[in-house]
């Protein structure tokens, strides 16, 4: 038959489906933060012992880290919708058998479980968005909600988690995702239509799978011994060796087999590309400020877990009119990088003005403002950034291309918890070592003050790592603004000179 181009009829039950899926997307986001903020309690009743404590947040980071690219070609594989459902019924039987622990095991075994079913949903979720919103202006509406909740869920997480853990126990904050769940799985079970002929059913790459997922369990592992061991220590070392090796040999395999667990075509693309590594870096900035700011609230200024929550609204209500007002709006007119880039900036600016903590700083004129500069920043960036990054894919590499979305938020999420945690403890040692050493008379200030001066330290450092963010966006995304048809198949490439073009609608045979 003649050419014409590839018009797919718009699925008239998307917008409900969006809200299926943004509720499940906004569980897996406030899991990272509401377990943190319970982790003492469960700590104490179960007699966690104070090394083994991590592993309630390891065992989840290290499961979820590894499987996701294996998450993204299941979802390709079995269908995004099977997949999106079958996640979030393991993700809620896991969290009720973390609810219901009885001893250490037993929660550090459903944290692997719930890691092993949010790898599976997570990039089922975005990458059913991909191809369910095909029309430039509503996939721009689309992915400004999903921005919004994937930017400003966790500090959502902060008050739940406050809030049930001071009002009921600590149980409920595993308890909690189980109506998420359920309402979410029967939303998408009745209201889902997955487009037809978008799976690759290639078969699976084995070897593919065993090396990118020890390679990236290596890699997360590494990070979080290193924050806890030091970066000397011998085992951290052995993983970051071990991590490099199996992730070059990940990538030979991949160059070789004929049907790739990560096609490498969806890596060098260089706005694929710039995405995953300006989203990466920024998410470690992200999760600095989450821990600086809890541990500023809560151990500098006396703040309870519920009262930290809402101190975080401030950078919520930015991420919500930064995703929905700015981004959304202005993403059909104007290129993704002249958002990324000028997003992270203003995220920068915000993250200067923390480098100003002190003890006695005022919440109302410090914090609250640098809040909402992070947040409108933040938001401003990571809508483009969300919809470039399965923008252009083929339809059977959607869930892989989302995998790889959510892997380098986890891996950065990974290395800011280390990196600046490290550089801020060395910072407060020193600074207590030199300051004992002068005389110093009241220990409790001198903790305080040291506490304090490593945020700091640390506080430049992720506005250095904002910046380099905003300039690698900047130069390495070269795509134009999405024409008012573009599909989810279509070109995001600008012109082969540097001049910034549309997004094409693609023309296939029939």
């Amino acid at each position: 038959m003649s050419k014409t181009a590839d018009i797919r009829l718009p699925d008239p039950s998307r917008w409900k489906a969006l809200a299926f899926i943004a509720l499940a997307q906004l569980m897996v986001v406030l899991d990272a933060t509401i377990v943190n903020i319970a982790l003492p309690h469960a700590q104490t009743a179960l007699g966690i012992s104070d090394a083994n404590k991590q592993w309630v947040i390891t065992a989840y980071a290290l499961a979820f880290g590894g499987l996701l690219l294996f998450g993204g070609r299941i979802a390709d594989l079995w269908g995004r919708k099977r997949t999106f459902v079958v996640g979030l019924i393991g993700f809620a039987l896991a969290s009720a058998l973390g609810g219901a622990a009885q001893n250490q095991g037993m929660l550090f075994g459903s944290r692997a479980l719930q890691g092993v079913f949010g790898a599976l949903l997570a990039p089922a979720a975005l990458s059913l968005l991909a191809v369910m919103f095909t029309d430039a202006r509503e996939r721009a509406k689309a992915f400004g909600i999903y921005g919004a909740i994937a930017g400003g869920g966790g500090a959502v997480g902060l008050i739940l988690g406050g809030f049930l853990t001071q009002a009921l126990n600590w149980r409920w904050t595993f308890f909690v995702n189980i109506p998420f769940a359920v309402v979410a799985a029967l939303g998408a079970y009745f209201v889902i239509r997955e487009p037809a002929g978008s799976r690759n059913r290639s078969s699976l790459d084995i070897p593919g799978v065993v090396l990118s997922a020890l390679g990236l369990v290596s890699l997360v592992y590494g990070f979080t011994r290193a924050e806890s061991a030091g970066w000397s220590d011998a085992l951290t070392i052995g993983m970051f060796i071990a991590s490099g090796v199996l992730l070059l040999a990940f990538v030979v395999t991949e160059s070789r087999v004929a049907s790739p667990l990560l096609p490498l075509r969806v890596l060098l693309d260089r706005n694929r590309g710039g995405v995953y590594l300006s989203l990466g870096l920024a998410v470690i900035a992200m999760f600095g400020l989450f821990l600086f700011l809890t541990y500023y609230l809560q151990v500098v200024r006396g703040y309870s877990p519920i009262r930290t929550g809402f101190a975080f609204l401030p950078m919520i209500a930015g991420m919500i009119t930064g995703s929905t007002q700015i981004g959304a709006r202005l993403m059909t007119r104007v290129p993704a990088r002249k958002l990324m880039g000028p997003g992270f900036l203003t995220a920068a600016v915000g993250m200067l003005l923390l480098t100003q903590l002190e003890i006695g700083s005022s919440y109302t004129t410090l914090i609250l403002p640098a809040q909402l500069l992070l947040g409108l920043g933040m938001g401003t960036a990571f809508m483009p950034a969300m919809s470039l990054a399965t923008h252009g894919v083929e339809p059977r590499d959607s869930g892989v291309a989302s995998a790889m979305v959510n892997t380098s938020q986890q891996v950065g999420g990974a290395i800011g918890t280390a990196l600046l945690n490290t550089i801020a403890a060395s910072a407060a040692t020193a600074y207590a070592t030199s300051h004992a050493a002068l005389g110093a008379t009241d220990p409790e200030l001198l903790k305080l003050q040291s506490m304090v001066h490593g945020f700091t330290g640390a506080i430049w450092w992720a506005v250095g790592i904002l910046v380099v963010a905003s300039a690698i966006a900047v130069t390495f995304i070269n795509a134009g603004r999405p024409s008012a048809t573009a599909v989810s198949g279509a070109s995001a490439s600008g012109d082969a000179d540097g001049v910034e073009g549309e997004f094409k609608v693609p023309v296939v045979a029939h």
